[in-house]
């Protein structure tokens, strides 16, 4: 029989971009799927182009999937901590042409990638729409999910 595939999730909140990619490392992680909306980062070391280098040294694929960020009023009701109105907002966008589509393609990557990894800004997954593409995912491809968090720097958001 045939091992289950793997699907792990981080969020990069108050930690160093070494500190998720020792993680990622760690964990076996050969694919990164970005599935922010917006791929800039005030935070050194986040922003699509640096993540991906830094990635790419650590022998670590990145391919973002803009269509599975969260729309706008999705990041603002975050923003407020109204995190059922997050996952109302959200379960109405995977239902758009674009993130059906883009959540075929992830399903397609998780399936010949070897172990991927969601990744977003929020390092509590049960606060982040990546929870609920991880489980659909899970559902839909019989996936194990497993939610990584690098290391805390104190004082970081």
């Amino acid at each position: 029989m045939a091992k289950a595939k793997k699907l792990f999730t981080i969020g990069y909140e108050q930690t160093p971009p070494t500190a998720v990619l020792d993680e990622l490392e760690q964990a076996g992680v050969k694919l990164v799927v970005d599935v922010r909306a917006v791929t800039s980062s005030r935070r050194p070391g986040f922003s699509k182009k640096q993540l991906a280098a830094g990635l790419d040294e650590r022998g670590i694929g990145y391919v973002h999937l803009a269509a599975l960020g969260t729309p706008r009023e999705g990041r603002l009701a975050a923003r407020s901590g109204k995190y059922d109105a997050l996952e109302k907002i959200y379960s109405k966008h995977l239902e758009t042409p674009q993130a059906r589509e883009e959540m075929d393609e992830l399903s397609a990557l998780v399936k010949k990638a070897g172990p991927v990894c969601l990744l977003c800004y929020e390092r509590d997954h049960t606060h982040c729409h990546r929870q609920m593409i991880a489980e659909v995912i899970e559902e839909r491809d019989g996936v194990t999910v497993k939610n990584l968090a690098a290391p805390v720097i104190p004082g970081r958001a």
